[in-house]
């Protein structure tokens, strides 16, 4: 869709709004518009006493208009100019997108990663739960359900903030491999196969990281309040070197007040008994088994090289070694699937009775082979029947939801649920995802978060992309984690 400009040139919002309305469409900029070509145009202007946007939207022959203004005195510093005149020009465009397609998205006029954070914020400032769902619902024009949604999240999300301390962190620690790669999948990850000859030094390196981030939350006074070891998939690495890491870790982190220790086993290709004792031995207390479908056709189309009977196996192996709290993911709109298909999974997954169960959403990824190959998916509004199926089934089932996010791109402008039961929520999947406390990231591809609690500024630090390039730039690393608290 051409996207036109006046007074204004704030293209990641009209990027966002675009994204949620037309979600197959594209922006394009070509400038000044031309006659009654199609398209929307997004002015803004501040008077003496009002800020004003107006979008005019010329689709498939129609044209439509809508203005939103707020108080000129509101704009009291470039951030807060820039929120408002966005938020603006996000709702005026809603108003034209909506009029124009005769209907609104599940997500109203929201369009961020964390829609959680407008009604905790709205608690957080002393409204009632009813007045911070009613701004979500009035103001933003977010479905009921969706709404529910997000309340349900920001009582987990409340109920994290008040637990936690102000010296305490959390650590995430990344593996960037995998056996093979899934045709959904960006993340900075290596194929195993392929690579497998970096994967001891790029441990070495890691470890050497593990060491100087100790350090420096020593010597700050900071203390470990949960742990996630995420990737790629971590148990690609063997048995001794999973023992090695998991080790250094004990060794060097001030882990005693640590209350929750994650490992993404992920891959049932990668899992096996040994793996799985060691993680045991190092006080692992969640783990990951992630299926994304039970669906072997499915299983087939995006590059998995297991069958849904591995997975099975595979959980019952964890039991079989202790493992109390499993988690297990599912995507809806995977390609070859179909809401039966994707019913029957939810139905296998709950069978297995995980604590813990993701239901995400798929999200078209720049670099992923879906990107950039394309292929028949299913379509947005089969994807928005198969949540509503898994809503329906998980809350009936006892799950709760307990984190959610949006992504670009994402199939019917949706969302990712994690769903548990009662009292086993992830902590970390809070606090990394609402921002409540401060993130530090080892290995590459990770993103240090130094979030301050009484402000809320959040300070980002990424560690390299890339594992070589993580090895490449490791003393400069070194030495960043050495003094990162005394920033």
């Amino acid at each position: 869709m051409k996207l036109y400009f006046h007074g204004h040139d704030y293209k990641y919002a009209a990027e966002q709004m675009l994204l949620a309305l037309f979600p197959d469409q594209r922006p394009e900029y070509p400038g000044h518009p031309l006659g009654e070509q199609e398209g929307v145009t997004l002015s803004l202007s501040v008077g003496a006493k009002w800020v004003t946007a107006t979008a005019c939207l010329r689709w498939k022959g129609a044209r439509y208009t809508a203005c939103r203004r707020g108080l000129r005195e509101r704009l009291t510093d470039g951030v807060t100019r820039d929120r408002i005149c966005q938020q603006l020009l996000k709702l005026a465009f809603y108003r034209v997108g909506t009029q124009a397609l005769g209907a609104c998205p599940p997500w109203g006029a929201l369009t961020g990663v964390r829609p959680v954070k407008i009604p905790t914020k709205a608690m957080l400032a002393g409204q009632s739960e009813a007045q911070a769902r009613a701004r979500l619902e009035k103001e933003y024009f977010v479905s009921p359900d969706k709404a529910e949604l997000a309340m349900d999240c920001a009582r987990a999300s409340l109920q994290v903030d008040r637990a936690l301390k102000a010296d305490e962190v959390s650590v995430y620690v990344g593996i960037p491999f995998c056996p093979t790669r899934c045709a959904y999948c960006s993340f900075v990850s290596a194929d195993a196969g392929r690579s497998l000859k970096q994967i001891p030094l790029y441990l070495e390196g890691l470890l050497q990281e593990v060491e100087c981030a100790g350090e420096g939350l020593r010597a700050a006074g900071k203390h470990i309040r949960t742990v996630y070891v995420g990737g790629g998939t971590p148990t690609t690495l063997d048995a001794h070197q999973l023992d090695t890491l998991l080790e250094q870790m004990q060794r060097c982190l001030p882990l005693s007040r640590c209350t929750e220790f994650t490992v993404e086993a992920g891959r049932p290709d990668t899992i096996d008994r040994d793996k799985l004792l060691v993680l045991k031995k190092h006080g692992v207390e969640r783990i990951s088994i992630n299926p994304q479908t039970l669906e072997d056709p499915v299983l087939e189309a995006i590059g998995r090289k297991h069958t849904a009977g591995d997975i099975a196996a595979a959980n019952a192996l964890a039991r079989s070694v202790g493992f109390e709290c499993i988690n297990m993911d599912l995507i809806a709109g995977l390609p070859r699937d179909s809401y039966a298909g994707f019913c029957r999974s939810l139905d296998a997954v709950l069978a297995m009775a995980p604590e813990n169960i993701t239901v995400h959403t798929l999200a078209l990824k720049k670099g992923s082979r879906l990107m950039e190959e394309g292929g028949a998916l299913p379509s947005g509004d089969e994807v928005a029947r198969m949540l509503a199926y898994s809503a329906a089934a998980l809350r009936a089932a006892g799950y709760r939801p307990y984190y959610l996010y949006r992504q670009k791109y994402m199939s019917g402008s949706l969302e990712n649920v994690g769903w548990a039961k009662p009292g086993k929520e992830n902590m970390y999947n809070i606090c990394m995802m609402e921002e409540l406390h401060s993130v530090l990231s080892l290995g590459g591809g990770g993103v240090t978060k130094l979030v301050d609690r009484e402000t809320g500024v959040i300070q980002r630090i990424p560690n390299p992309k890339f594992p070589h390039e993580y090895m490449e730039q490791l003393p400069h690393i070194l030495e960043q984690k050495r003094a990162l608290w005394t920033r």
